[in-house]
């Protein structure tokens, strides 16, 4: 079987788990990955077995810490036929014209802005328009959590319109620099929030607002759900439509926090305790005169994760059909 060539430039919280992910999956292969500097992540990198790239004046301080560096990001692109660019918000924009230079494909995270590949990509939502593409945004976290929920629902009631609260996470969990520490920030303060048109992005038919807080926590976004349907629906017709999803999890048996979210995967063993699915308290759904409610919560760090594998599989045409590339990415990374 033929391989995507796949590089990752930026080997932090998104892209490692990317590198991971791609590694798992048998029509895949990480030719390399990048780093800035050879601190922890790029030990670990190396360790892991990854060739690390880097850029050209920094090549020196990785030979000199000891970490081997097999060359430079533009020679790490030499070797792939698609790149994807986990590096941090902005600077994926600055890389595009390196990534044209070198003729691959490429994929950027939601902290680039939508005109950066002209397509925003989800995988329960818009796989098929992917397929060839030269550039793909995946959406950012929160919007990848909102369009699986609203997808299938709109396909099977009509959505008339949604409105969102979110409780954002400050930061991840390694990051030092960042609070507030001991506040609660609307994020942002003139409503709404961008959140609601990044959905908009994806599946621009949709009536959608929203509005965020940044609050003193690390672990994951909370979600508070309004959606007001076409057609009148009850709880039991909800919990099937979310149920048949693979990456939406219903949460319970005593689960009152997102703190026991993580819990709950550290005790069934997940990689880094990543959560790729969108948790959704199955006793919190609520419908009444076709408006229904529910609390959702998101692991930022990794529920974007699959749809960066679901990307390459569709830019690369190794499959045309969303659901089979979904079924084949969930069970490569053992989700």
């Amino acid at each position: 079987m033929a391989k995507a060539k796949i590089a990752v430039n930026g080997y932090g919280t998104i892209g490692k788990r990317v590198a991971d992910a791609v590694r798992a999956q048998d029509d895949m292969e990480v030719v390399g990955v990048s780093k800035t500097k050879p601190n922890y992540e790029a030990s670990i990198a190396h360790q892991m077995g990854y060739d690390i790239y880097a850029p050209a004046e920094n090549l020196g301080a990785f030979e000199k810490a000891g970490i081997p560096a097999a060359g430079t990001i533009e020679e790490m692109l030499e070797k792939a036929e698609l790149v994807v660019d986990c590096t941090p918000g902005g600077i994926g924009e600055k890389n595009k014209p390196m990534y044209e230079k070198a003729g691959i494909k490429a994929i950027w995270q939601g902290g680039e802005s939508h005109p950066i590949a002209g397509f925003s990509f989800n995988a329960a939502s818009n796989y098929e328009g992917a397929l060839g593409r030269q550039f793909v945004r995946i959406v950012s976290c929160n919007t990848t959590a909102l369009c699986r929920v609203i997808s299938p629902i709109d396909r099977e009631l009509g959505v008339k319109k949604v409105r969102v609260v979110l409780a954002r996470r400050a930061a991840d969990p390694n990051d030092v620099k960042k609070g507030p520490i001991n506040a609660i920030v609307p994020d942002p303060i003139r409503l709404p929030s961008h959140h609601g048109p990044d959905v908009r992005s994806v599946l621009p038919h949709i009536d959608i607002t929203s509005a965020a807080l940044k609050i003193p926590t690390t672990l994951m976004h909370l979600h508070t759900v309004n959606m007001e349907t076409n057609t009148d629906c009850t709880v039991a017709d909800i919990k099937r439509i979310l149920g048949s999803q693979s990456r939406i999890l219903f949460v319970g048996q005593g689960i009152s926090s997102t703190a026991e979210i993580i819990e709950y995967a550290r005790d069934i063993g997940r990689p880094r305790y990543d959560i790729w699915e969108n948790c959704i308290w199955e006793e919190s759904i609520t419908v009444h005169e076709k408006e229904l409610y529910f609390f959702l919560a998101v692991h930022q760090e990794s529920i974007t994760i699959p749809e960066n594998v679901d990307a390459i599989r569709a830019m690369m045409e190794f499959e045309n059909d969303g659901a089979k590339s979904i079924e084949k990415t969930n069970k490569a990374i053992g989700l």
